[in-house]
């Protein structure tokens, strides 16, 4: 294993490379701010957690996408198109069932043709992106490329044993981990990944794991190569880790003022009033994002903080915090912070007021706060 790309072996690099993006799941453990959404929709500053891996396969070079769609196949579909606007061809693949990422992998093959490509669970971000490894992959000789992150917690993912520089084994959620290095949910594999699929077994879950995949290719004496990655890498599933995805995004926000703000608002800091927003009596501290049409209205908003399109925010403060369309925040007397509120919520303040709130509310909610 290497941390630096340039120690990569050289040999004829390889043709094009496609691209699988799973984005089925539930979601479940970003429950209930994923009820009635794709959990690869919530946004990070305004953009869903989806775009930016779409975008950045793009940026690599990876144009031809098989999205590998399941229960919330109508919103990915409307959201992502036919992909041009990303400049992709998307091509959407049908999952009947959660049945596991290998499982997701093997719905794919005949998408992909016998082409080498990478596989990004759309749920996945790393903020420095993925170009060195797909380069490496590109002209390196290695049958699969496992990216690999340490964590605090690695009793929690699938977990990398290496012998000096050479993976040598892969373990899923192990009780007592070999390592602290947790794969990621960004792999590359060449056509040899479908007999391997083949010939693993669903696990005591019901599903065909990535995991046994990488373990069969070791082995099968195949190449496969293991790297740390260098940038940060955030596993989105969780409330905790989406709001550090959104606060990685904005650290390097690009003040931009679209919208409208009377003499009587201050903007401080790097922010972006997206087109038609309008902030009135209001104080906005960067970096934060206000989305289009969205009305600031008496209110005290960052930083860190993304309130999507559509919304009404009047009387309020809110800090660190996500906030998803059309949804309405009024005369809430004590600060919001570190909270996700999804959409078309209405969040009301009383009379009575407590010293602060932290809050997770799905889709839909309506709550007058005490």
């Amino acid at each position: 294993m290497s941390n630096d790309i340039n120690d990569m072996p050289s040999s004829k690099a390889k043709g094009e490379i496609k691209g699988v993006v799973l984005t089925g799941g539930k979601g479940t453990r970003l429950r209930p701010f994923t009820y009635t959404g794709a959990k690869q929709l919530v946004p990070i500053a305004n953009k869903p957690i989806l775009f930016y891996a779409i975008e950045e396969l793009v940026a690599c070079g990876v144009t031809e996408l098989g999205l590998v769609v399941g229960e919330t196949r109508d919103q990915i579909r409307d959201a992502v198109g036919d992909g041009a606007r990303f400049g992709a061809r998307v091509t959407y693949l049908d999952q009947p069932a959660p049945l596991g990422i290998a499982h997701g992998v093997k719905i794919a093959e005949e998408f992909l043709n016998g082409a080498p490509f990478v596989l990004f669970l759309g749920d996945n971000f790393i903020k420095e992106g993925i170009a060195p490894y797909v380069e490496r992959f590109r002209t390196a000789c290695h049958n699969s490329l496992v990216l690999l992150c340490p964590v605090d917690d690695p009793q929690s993912f699938g977990v990398a044993e290496l012998d000096g520089e050479r993976l040598i084994r892969v373990v899923e959620k192990p009780e007592r981990p070999p390592s602290n290095l947790a794969v990621i949910g960004i792999y590359f594999f060449d056509a040899h990944v479908f007999d391997a699929i083949r010939r693993i077994r669903p696990s005591a879950r019901g599903e065909l794991e990535i995991t046994d995949t990488i373990q069969r290719l070791i082995d099968d004496g195949l190449d496969v190569g293991a790297q740390v990655i260098s940038g940060r890498w955030i596993d989105t599933g969780k409330h905790g880790d989406l709001l550090e995805a959104n606060r990685l995004i904005l650290e390097d926000l690009q003040p931009a003022l679209l919208g409208r703000h009377d003499e009587a608002s201050q903007l401080q800091g790097r922010v972006v009033l997206q087109e038609g927003s309008e902030v009135v009596s209001s104080r906005i501290q960067g970096p934060a994002i206000i989305g289009e049409r969205t009305r600031i209205v008496n209110s005290s908003i960052g930083p860190f903080t993304s309130i999507d399109h559509d919304c009404l925010v009047a009387g309020a403060e809110i800090s660190g915090s996500v906030v998803l369309e059309h949804t309405s925040i009024e005369q809430v007397g004590h600060p919001i912070e570190n909270s996700l509120i999804g959409r078309n919520v209405e969040l009301r303040g009383h009379d009575r007021r407590p010293r602060g709130y932290t809050l997770i509310l799905g889709d839909f909610s309506k709550v007058q706060m005490p």
